[in-house]
């Protein structure tokens, strides 16, 4: 099983516009058309509700609150188990699931997330889980970086960020009050007399 993947889902969810049905379907990507096919309105509440809960956990993780960040993940392990089973037609197309036959498209998808989310948790640290600095953003994101230093959670916020920055600084530069050419003259003349 590739957690990875499963904790980039529930990182997914957490920065996905959950305003309706058509938002939820949008969560899923081509390898999960199945989800996208059989999620009904019912299903809407029940990501909201995961995805308000793993936004905590990716606010308690970035802000040292390791403790929170896992009594919350173990809740929600427990709302939606793992209960893994091989799932396919030949041997050339076995695979596992985390949830048992017949399980809801909330429970398959939210049990993947939440389990990858607390490998990842396990394996790394919740140093490793982000807020995008950006603060027109606020999406979450998992911190691959060699050294743990990623504030971004894409390069599109970084240049939008750095540019914002910049500008502002040239404004503020801008609004301080210029020397004049004879206090500039001045000055040069008071230096050359030492």
């Amino acid at each position: 099983m590739n957690f990875d993947a499963y904790a980039r889902t529930a990182v997914d969810l957490v920065n996905a516009d959950m305003g309706d049905l058509a938002g939820l379907r949008a969560l899923f990507g081509d390898e999960q058309a199945w989800m996208r096919d059989e999620v009904a309105d019912k299903d809407v509440a029940v990501f909201r509700r995961a995805q308000r809960r793993l936004r905590e956990v990716f606010e308690n993780g970035t802000s040292g609150h390791d403790g929170d960040a896992v009594k919350e993940l173990n809740a929600l392990l427990e709302m939606f188990p793992v209960q893994p089973r091989i799932s396919g037609h030949d041997a050339a197309d076995w695979h596992m699931h985390v949830t048992s036959r017949g399980s809801s498209v909330s429970a398959e998808y939210l049990a993947g997330a939440v389990w990858g989310l607390s490998v990842w948790l396990c394996e790394y640290g919740s140093a490793r889980f982000g807020i995008c600095a950006d603060e027109r953003c606020g999406n979450v994101y998992l911190d691959t970086s060699s050294n743990n230093c990623r504030r971004f959670c894409s390069e599109r916020c970084a240049t939008r960020s750095h540019v914002a920055a910049h500008r502002a600084r040239k404004r503020a530069e801008m609004a301080q009050p210029q020397a004049q050419p004879r206090e500039m003259a001045g000055v040069a003349e008071s230096a050359g007399a030492r």
